[in-house]
């Protein structure tokens, strides 16, 4: 199963393919690609809306280059829903598939993100994606996205202490990762929640929906053209999108 990551900014080095290696012992072969033009980093609805047009030329070009399907990597989702206007494989976002497992994998679930300024986009998602009723709380480590690499043992010191806080007071059943920048740390948030006597899952969102990917891929299915048609033939000026039409 071949599936494309796209990582929605502009910024080398923040994805390497080594972070999903190890998926790769699942029979699943992994592409990426960074963006040409949108921003360093997605913090913000503005820099979501301006990695929208990159995202989509990203996923019609692994199409064309042979993806069973697509995952974007970002917790904002961005393009996902016109990405599967204009392709006709599956295309996943890591919020809506993080947010439905952790709402089949316990009652409630709480989101730990970056910056006070996702959280509006995160609670927008949770409540578009129909799972408003699971949601305990989004709880934020102020850490901005560049700087999650620069200092591991903080950020997984930071995520354990609020993903502790989460399940005591907040009543989550279930933790999600509410930046895909937090790739790899779930074992580590995992053992110090256990260590407290908490025994709940951790959601890495990356590679739990490269893997919902691969087997909807497996299971010869993706979204239905129905709610995502592809577009009707008109005038575009500015962006060069090699789209598909309906007519």
């Amino acid at each position: 199963t071949n599936i494309h990551l796209v990582t929605p900014v502009i910024t080398e080095g923040i994805r390497s393919l080594d972070d999903v290696t190890p998926l790769e012992k699942y029979g699943i072969k992994i592409t990426h690609h960074l963006l040409e033009t949108g921003p360093a980093s997605i913090e913000s609805e503005i820099d979501e809306a301006l990695s929208v047009p990159g995202t989509i030329k990203k996923c019609i070009e692994a199409e064309a280059a042979g993806a069973d399907a697509i995952v974007i990597d970002c917790m904002g989702d961005p393009g996902m829903k016109p990405a599967r206007e204009a392709v006709s494989i599956p295309v996943l976002g890591p919020m809506e598939t993080s947010a439905h497992l952790a709402a089949m994998l316990g009652q409630k679930f709480s989101i730990v993100t970056v910056l006070d300024s996702v959280v509006p986009m995160l609670n927008n998602l949770v409540k578009i994606y129909g799972v408003e009723s699971k949601l305990a709380s989004i709880r934020v480590i102020d850490m901005p996205v560049l700087e999650i690499e620069n200092n591991i043992g903080k950020t997984q010191d930071q995520l354990s202490a609020a993903s502790i806080a989460a399940v005591r007071e907040d009543g989550a059943s279930a933790i999600i990762f509410g930046c895909t920048g937090f790739l790899g740390c779930a074992d580590a948030i995992s053992g110090a929640l256990a260590r407290e006597g908490l025994s709940v899952p951790v959601i890495d969102p990356v590679p739990a929906t490269i893997l919902q990917a691969a087997a909807i891929v497996q299971a010869g299915l993706t979204h239905s053209k129905i709610t995502y048609g592809y577009p009707r033939r008109k005038d575009l000026k500015g962006y060069d999108l090699p789209l598909t039409y309906s007519d």
